[in-house]
């Protein structure tokens, strides 16, 4: 008897103990109501679950999934629940057969599983999961078929707000597949979105899907205080420590780009496990070490490349780490001017093409800039929907033709300034036809931001100040475009304006020293009667 009631005893401690985490758990998720026809204990894994899902937390919502259905192996809700899981709803990246696997193990047709789903509602999202799962034909197909389908069940249940939250995400993921209705769709997600935000601040589906929605320069405003509180509603999911710095980064908010990506990092490094994709850290990198560069901390910046190779030894053969290490270091060379020669057959990434190709043109190497130009069209042929890569060759092109012009005479000159001006040109208005920047700039070196630089060094002050204004409202608070405009000022004579951005420039980099920063500070010093006398 004694025995049996030391395990009693013990048990109930582990019972207790379980409670505790799983209450531990659920204050990291956000809050939320989704009744279900599943069991106390089911109920409990699932509510988890669908709160990870909220936050894109995959691994981890479809492990609470998972025990879900090992409590209650016919509770449709958890198969459901984890066929999301296998697949970013946004990205390229696409398991188009495990999810339709899992829902094979609920029941072979859709009658059978349908039978297990006691309720209308419930039918709906299953409905909503095969849609996803079993569309034929590409990723575009599938994302517009979940999305009509969570339509039909909106329009079932409109004042469900569990039903609300997965439309608005469906809906973002059929506008990737829009084309030029990509807009509209990504609008009223947004609205549904906001919606139940008012309703409910705590909700992680309601501040994460409008942070998508409006990530770009000019609705960015209206996701800010979305971005404010997401930081704080799931601080277990790696991804939506990531998420605020969406709308951060489009308010030029350098030190919460730094701090929440470093957060987000070491949420991925501490659930990473052997085996795991390993984007989150990735991901958290790249936006983390580009948030620090514009604060030019350049300390930070050199402890994301060492932590990023670090991630790529965990990983070996994952393309991503790989590509991650290089985008790191060529960011690094552009973001400090502080121009690197290399060999041109250890430029295996595009990033690494535009930071060799630059350089080789600002230390006067123009055969070596040829080659990183000859290089880059032979990838073009291979790749001629790279709008990025197309981008970054014009960069390199005529950046090349600029610095040859100062040591051609002037006939030849006026020839290769002609040359690099219609290269930029072109440039820019590809650039202009696609979205609007939603994150680091792609290529690293902003078109309209190299236009201007060059615009000034050829005498065209007026020219260079449209660029470099153009350049802040795509990428809000940059000091290089904010350096730009300072050296317009200076050059037009316009001391007061001058020293204004001067001193923006002065207050993003903060943390470290370059050669352009010492020019920043000597003239505000200079003229700084000017702003104080105003």
């Amino acid at each position: 008897m004694k025995s049996l009631l030391s395990r009693i005893f013990i048990a109930t401690l582990m019972l207790s103990a379980a409670l505790r985490l799983h209450a531990a758990s659920m204050d990291n998720i956000g809050t939320f109501d989704f009744p279900t026809s599943g069991s106390p204990e089911a109920q409990q894994e699932f509510l988890l679950g669908v709160g990870y899902l909220h936050s894109f937390g995959w691994t981890q919502a479809r492990e609470a999934f998972q025990r879900a259905r090992e409590i209650e192996p016919d509770f449709a809700m958890a198969y459901w629940g984890e066929a999301l899981t296998y697949n970013h709803p946004f990205l390229a990246e696409w398991d188009a057969e495990t999810p339709a696997r899992v829902l094979n193990r609920l029941g072979e047709t859709s009658e059978e599983r349908l039978a297990k789903a006691p309720t209308e509602r419930e039918k709906g999202f299953l409905r909503a999961a095969e849609a996803y799962a079993f569309t034929e034909g590409p990723v575009g197909n599938k994302r517009t078929a979940w999305m009509n389908a969570m339509a039909e069940l909106y329009e079932q249940f409109p004042d469900d707000r569990e039903v609300q939250a997965f439309y608005a995400v469906a809906l973002l993921s059929g506008a990737t597949a829009a084309g030029e209705h990509r807009e509209r769709i990504n609008m009223q997600a947004g609205a549904l979105a906001t919606e139940l935000f008012r309703q409910n601040e705590n909700h992680p589906g309601a501040a994460h899907y409008t942070i998508h929605a409006f990530d770009d320069p000019i609705h960015a405003p209206l996701a800010l205080e979305a971005a404010y509180v997401y930081a704080d509603i799931a601080p277990a999911v790696s991804h939506a420590l990531h998420m605020p710095t969406h709308i951060f980064i489009q308010h030029g908010m350098w030190p919460e780009v730094s701090e929440w990506n470093e957060r987000s990092f070491n949420a991925g490094a501490d659930l990473w496990k052997p085996g795991d994709r390993p984007n989150d850290m990735n991901h958290s990198s790249d936006w983390g070490q580009y948030g620090d560069l514009q604060m030019m901390d350049l300390d930070r910046a050199r402890d994301w490349v060492n932590r990023a190779i670090e991630v790529r030894e965990d990983n070996p053969g994952d393309a991503r780490s790989v590509a991650t290490v290089k985008t790191l270091r060529a960011r690094l060379i552009i973001e400090t001017e502080r121009w690197e020669l290399f060999e041109l057959n250890d430029a295996l990434h595009n990033d690494q093409l535009l930071a060799l190709g630059l350089s080789a043109a600002n230390l006067g190497q123009p055969e070596l800039a040829q080659q990183v130009v000859d290089r880059m069209e032979q990838r073009l042929e291979e790749s001629p929907g790279n709008v990025a890569l197309r981008v970054a060759h014009a960069e390199v092109a005529a950046l090349s033709r600029i610095r040859a012009a100062g040591r051609a005479d002037e006939r030849r000159a006026q020839t290769l300034r002609n040359e690099a001006l219609d290269m930029l040109e072109d440039a820019i208005a590809l650039t202009n036809e696609q979205d609007l920047p939603r994150g680091a700039p792609n290529p690293l070196k902003p078109v309209h931001e190299l236009a201007g630089e060059v615009m000034l060094s050829i005498g065209e002050p007026e020219a260079a100040m449209e660029l470099f204004e153009e350049s802040l409202l795509r990428t809000p608070n940059r000091p290089w475009s904010q350096m730009g405009m300072a050296r317009v000022h200076r050059e037009m004579g316009n001391d007061e304006q001058a020293a204004d951005y001067y001193q923006a420039v002065l207050d993003n980099w903060t943390k470290g020293d370059i050669s352009a920063k010492s020019e920043a500070r000597d003239f505000v010093r200079n003229h700084g009667s000017a702003i104080a006398n105003r």
